[in-house]
Order: structure tokens, then C-alpha cells, then sequence
């Protein structure tokens, strides 16, 4: 920012000690004198738990757009996640991945990465980045209450402490990354800013989730998946496996109403086993629980049409799951976060200028725009799904893109326009781009697979393992 755009001494307040808090931080420390965080809860001095995050308990892996947008906002922060013991894994090299139209081919080229790591660590290296800078400071056990300002303009927030005490707190700028619980749809309606648009397509789906001791080394081990086909009658069911730090395997399994997974111990393993394939339950029979299951309904496609509003007041930005929250299966929250977030920081950069809010919101919506297409031009496609039906256009638009997945499980071309727009690195219209659709007229160009493609190092680890009955050669 300029010294010229940027108040005498500029402050700003980040409702939101989360990982969009953080990364609100990050992208505006560099623009302003001083940034004050605002959290409910204490926030953890290490790696643990913090509180208010019941999703960490759940798999989590940075897409590659994700990964990037933390990286410019936080140099070294994804070697940072490495060196602790996340794992990064080539697409689609690493992954062994059973989609509706098949499984997926690990090819040698690679053009993607995900990083994979338990969600305590990557909320822990990422908030270490930012409170080492000391123009970030973290208020605690406090709540934002309310904003202070007008239509016009928000210039604060109102606070209350664990005790009931409330204070203002005045600020150039107020970012609000509050999560899912986010208060500014009914704080911008007493300012007299009306005419919110709120869209909700929930599939239903619930997670169930537990860490294991892995029974082999899991350095460059593979990320498993297992994927729901909406075409086949019953609920739809999935399922993930991601290598963590320490290792240690995370396992989520998902399954919509009518046969959903619970939290019963026993009852994980053959609920892996129900999938359409399974290869998840056979590598969980000889690997060690370290957890009991945890279990998640919260799970809707929700989002404020924040950008859309005739009016926007100067001094207010909405970051992260306040803005939009996705399914969690398709893993985009953080990603899409941190890409509003460096959307924010380029806007900053230009100077704390008026309207700079509302270009600030247009501009976070747009990689909102692009997951939200992606998550919920899937889910409408489930039977169990609730706010918005598939029109003739959804239903043709699925099954071009189906047609293409299915081409993608013999075409490195097919599968790298597809991973292109999952790793959020280009809009989802680039599928229906002339190449991808040539690509999907020809069809696969090798046979399809008949079983999951582990390599001979992971088999032979595999069929080393103490078992009396062996271990299954799919």
C-alpha cells in the first residue's frame, strides 16, 4: 500500500482466529500498521487441537491452487508442512482413485501435488508463520458482537469477553472469517444493507473418520479413494485414505441418508466394506485404530451472495467458510480460502482506496465460484439431495463430463483437464474447452482397469505383512 492511500496509522480486525483468520492475516499484515485477531477460544501453543474446528477430525489435503495461494501468502510454508511430515503427493502418480467410471491410472507425468497432512498441523504451521510477525496480536476468549459504522462504512467491531465485558474496537478494516457460525448476514441487515441471497444444496452425506497406525511405511504411499456413483441405486456411499505425519493413515468414510456410517467402532470396517470396492477395508484389517470414529452431518454446500448486493460497505470483507462452505468431500475449504485471501492481499497492495471492499468481495467469489460449481454440479446428482434439483442442462452437462472421466481412465490429456480444474488451477469451463471435448469424443485411448493399480514396492510390502489369511491381490 501506498503511503499516500494508507491512513496515518491503519489497523485492521480479523474476526476469526481460524485457518481463513490466519490467512486473512497474512494477506493484509504487510498493507496496514497492525492486525488484531479476534477468537472465542484459546488458541493452542503448539501442534494440538484447537477448539471450535470439528472438521479437523476429518481428512484434509491441500489441492495445488490451495497449496500455491499459501505459499505466496507464506514463503516456505509448504516445505515448512513437509519437513513436520506431511506428505506431498503427485497427481494422478500417487493416488489410487476408484471414480464412477472406473479407476483412475497412475500415470508417471505429473502435472499437480497435493499436500496431505493431519488438519492440526496445517492450522499450526500456518498460524506459527503468522503470529511470529509482530504486527499480528490475538485477542482471546472474545467475541465479536457486532459492527460498528453504517451502510456506508463499517469501522469496527463491538466485543464481549468470556465475562461479559464489551469494548469497541475501531479498525480501517474488518475482515470476517468466522466460520460457519458468521454473524454479518444479520449485522449488515441492522446496518439496513437487505437483499442477501443465501443458497444451501445439501446431499445429506455424513463423514466418519479415524487415524491408524499404518502397517507399512507411508512415505510416498498413495492416497486411496473409493467415490460415490449417483447412478447406482441406494445411498451413495465413499470413502478416503490419506497418509498423515507420524505414520499414521486417515480414514474417512461417507455415506448419504439411508445408509450412513455411524459412530460404532465395529461398525467402521464393514461399513469400508459396503463401498463399491473394497480395497479401504482390506489395508484397514491389519492396521492399528489410534482414535475412536468420529462423526460429522455438517457436511451442506452453503454460501452467501455477498458480491451480489447493490450495496457493499466500505471497510467490511467476508473470507473463508463466512462466505461459502463446500461438501467436504471434494476438500476445497482451505484451498479456496487461501486463494480469497491472496486476492485480498492484491487488491491491498493497490491501496486501502475507496471501494476497495466491494472489489475485494467480487474477487474472493470467483474462486468460490469455480468450487462451488464442482461441488454441487455433483451433488445435485444424488437422490438424497435437498435445495436444488438437476435441470436438463445439469443432466446433459453430467454426462459430458462423465463421458469425459471415463475417457480420462485410459487419456493422461482427459485426466490432466480434469485434475486442471480439481486442483482449482482453472475455471471448470475449461472442460467443455474444444480440446477436452475432442479428447472426450475419442474415449480412452488404453483398456480400463479392472482393480486398483498399486505398484510391485507396495504390493510386496503388503503381502510382507503377518497375516494369516494373506492379503487380497484385488
Amino acid at each position: 500500500m501506498s503511503e499516500a492511500s494508507r491512513p496515518s496509522t491503519a489497523h485492521a480486525v480479523v474476526v476469526g482466529g481460524s485457518m481463513a483468520g490466519m490467512l486473512a492475516a497474512a494477506a493484509v499484515k504487510d498493507h496496514v500498521d497492525s492486525v488484531e485477531i479476534i477468537e472465542a477460544h484459546e488458541i493452542p501453543q503448539g501442534s494440538g487441537p484447537r477448539t471450535g474446528v470439528p472438521q479437523a477430525a476429518h481428512i484434509h489435503m491441500l489441492q495445488t491452487g490451495g497449496a500455491e495461494a499459501i505459499e505466496t501468502l507464506l514463503p516456505g510454508s509448504v516445505e515448512l508442512l513437509l519437513a513436520a511430515g506431511a506428505h506431498r503427493i503427485p497427481v494422478t502418480t500417487n493416488m489410487v482413485i476408484y471414480s464412477p467410471e472406473g479407476w483412475y491410472r497412475r500415470w508417471r507425468r505429473t502435472t499437480h501435488y497435493l499436500i496431505s497432512a493431519s488438519r492440526d498441523l496445517i492450522d499450526f504451521v500456518v498460524r506459527e508463520q503468522v503470529l511470529k510477525d509482530p504486527r499480528v496480536t490475538v485477542r482471546t476468549h472474545t467475541r465479536a458482537v457486532g459492527l460498528l459504522g453504517d451502510g456506508r462504512a463499517v469501522t469496527g467491531v463491538r466485543v464481549r469477553t468470556a465475562d461479559g465485558v464489551e469494548d469497541t474496537l475501531h479498525a480501517d478494516l474488518v475482515v470476517d472469517a468466522s466460520g460457519q457460525s458468521t454473524r454479518t448476514p444479520h449485522w449488515l441487515a441492522q446496518l439496513g444493507t437487505t437483499g442477501l441471497a443465501h443458497d444451501e444444496i445439501d446431499s445429506g452425506l455424513v463423514y466418519a473418520s479415524r487415524i491408524y497406525r499404518a502397517p507399512v511405511p507411508t512415505h510416498d504411499w498413495p492416497m486411496v479413494g473409493v467415490q460415490a456413483d449417483p447412478r447406482l441405486p441406494g445411498p451413495g456411499n465413499a470413502g478416503g485414505l490419506l497418509p498423515i505425519e507420524g505414520d499414521r493413515w486417515h480414514v474417512s468414510l461417507m455415506g448419504a441418508p439411508g445408509g450412513h456410517p455411524t459412530r460404532d467402532a465395529d461398525a467402521f470396517e464393514p461399513f469400508a466394506r459396503s463401498l463399491r470396492h473394497p480395497v479401504l477395508a482390506d489395508l484397514l484389517a491389519p492396521a492399528e485404530p489410534l482414535t475412536d470414529v468420529s462423526l460429522t452431518h455438517s457436511t451442506a454446500n452453503r454460501r452467501h451472495r455477498y458480491e451480489r448486493l447493490a450495496h457493499w460497505p466500505e471497510g467490511l470483507v467476508v473470507l473463508g467458510d463466512s462466505a461459502a462452505t463446500f461438501n467436504p468431500v471434494y476438500a476445497q475449504g482451505i484451498s479456496v480460502a487461501a486463494q480469497g485471501a491472496v486476492a485480498l492481499r492484491d487488491l491491498l497492495a493497490k491501496g486501502l482506496n475507496p471501494g476497495l471492499a466491494r472489489r475485494a468481495q467480487r474477487a474472493i467469489a470467483r474462486p468460490i465460484d469455480h468450487a462451488w460449481a464442482l461441488a454441487t454440479g455433483q451433488d445435485i446428482h444424488f437422490p438424497t439431495t435437498k435445495g436444488k434439483s438437476p435441470t436438463l442442462a445439469d443432466r446433459l452437462l453430467h454426462r459430458y463430463v462423465s463421458r469425459l472421466s471415463r475417457t480420462a481412465t485410459g487419456s493422461f490429456h482427459a485426466a490432466t483437464a480434469l485434475t486442471d480444474v480439481l486442483a482449482l488451477q482453472a475455471s471448470p469451463a475449461t472442460l467443455v474447452a474444444p480440446r477436452a471435448a475432442l479428447t472426450a469424443l475419442f474415449g480412452p485411448l488404453r483398456a480400463p482397469l479392472d482393480r486398483p493399480q498399486f505398484t510391485q514396492a507396495e504390493r510386496d510390502l503388503l503381502n510382507g505383512l503377518d497375516r494369516a489369511d494373506g492379503f487380497p491381490g484385488w
